[in-house]
């Protein structure tokens, strides 16, 4: 998964974290990718915390989908 900005000359990094679904609770597969650039920044800390407070792994984000299209 990429999370924010990767600059056309930056180094693609890979972050190994522990990503789980906020409602399920699922590990989900997987690293994150970004900028190493981008890495270093405060917006990246930010954006990172958002992430893993809001992430759906396909299965509950699918269930939310199929009820919210069914109201």
């Amino acid at each position: 998964m990429i999370l924010g900005k990767i600059l056309e000359n930056d180094k693609k990094i890979e972050l190994k974290i522990g990503i789980h679904c906020t409602k399920c609770g699922k590990q989900v597969p997987g690293g994150i990718k970004t900028g190493e650039k981008f890495s270093k920044t405060d917006e990246f800390k930010i954006e990172l915390d958002e992430f893993m407070k809001n992430y759906l792994c396909g299965i509950c984000r699918d269930k939310k989908r199929t009820k919210e299209s069914k109201n």
